[in-house]
């Protein structure tokens, strides 16, 4: 029989065996690394085993009221650097832990053979065969704010407006696209080489003369602060495996980004 001795030094022998409980780690992303996002968090993970991301992606400005309001994500991916840094001001998010991770563009895309994006906007929006023409919403997407004033720019904005569909992020707006209710639209570059996408109909990147540049910013929340993978996590965005992945997918990398 065993002593009690003998058994409290199996449970305890027992206890130091077993693997260190994950620690889960909330994320709120763009949705424009959809395509990546799944590449980046198996990346970091081999990095920091014990580390357990959950993903949520969607448009940049309803996670920013997600999370002023207290939602519980710990670290916010956003498609820009503005929303990041009204979090900062309003103490909903830590300003020190601002980095710029990534810098999108914008691409005019079709997938009917009739049209050519390389015609530019101009051409395409005034071509009577677009019925329907898609952006995200400039409201809230950073995407769709970067197409209206890419169509402000050119004297386009008003001229579009009865052929508008607005896609609650860039994803949404891809599938407008994709699925024909619209003839065209400005995606990001990024989406555009996803597996999925990649290939499929024909695109254009969208001239940068005069537009602000589109520069992503990460950010660890209030709600992060206790959590050492929220800051871990943005520091490995800065490292050469995630610059790589994120470079492989059609963004553009931040000079001052973390080797």
């Amino acid at each position: 029989m065993f002593s009690m001795k003998k058994l409290l030094i199996l449970l305890l022998a027992g206890m130091f065996a077993m693997p260190a409980l994950a620690r889960p780690l909330l994320v709120a992303a763009a949705s424009d690394l959809g395509y990546c996002i799944d590449e980046l968090v198996s990346a970091y993970r081999k990095t920091a085993p014990e580390a357990e991301p959950t993903v949520s992606l969607g448009a940049s400005g309803n996670f920013f009221a997600q999370i002023r309001n207290g939602a519980p994500f710990e670290v916010f991916l956003s498609a820009d650097m503005d929303y990041p840094r009204q979090l900062a001001k309003l103490g909903a998010a830590d300003g020190n832990t601002l980095v710029p991770y990534a810098i999108g563009r914008i691409a005019l895309w079709s997938l009917d053979p009739q049209l050519d994006p390389n015609r530019g906007l101009a051409a395409l929006v005034g071509d009577e065969r677009v019925k329907r023409f898609a952006i995200a919403n400039p409201v809230t997407a950073p995407y769709g704010r970067a197409a209206k004033a890419a169509l402000v720019r050119d004297g386009l904005w008003d001229k579009v407006q009865n052929k508008l569909v607005i896609g609650e992020n860039i994803a949404q707006t891809a599938q407008f696209v994709q699925t024909g209710n619209a003839q065209a639209g400005i995606i990001s570059f990024a989406t555009l080489h996803s597996t999925k996408l990649k290939g499929v109909g024909r695109y254009a990147l969208v001239p940068t003369k005069d537009l602000a540049p589109i520069e992503q910013g990460a950010i660890v929340t209030k709600a992060g602060a206790a959590n050492p993978h929220a800051v871990g996590f943005i520091r490995f965005l800065g490292s050469p495996e995630a610059r790589a992945i994120l470079s492989r997918n059609g963004f553009s990398l931040p000079a001052g980004a973390a080797e």
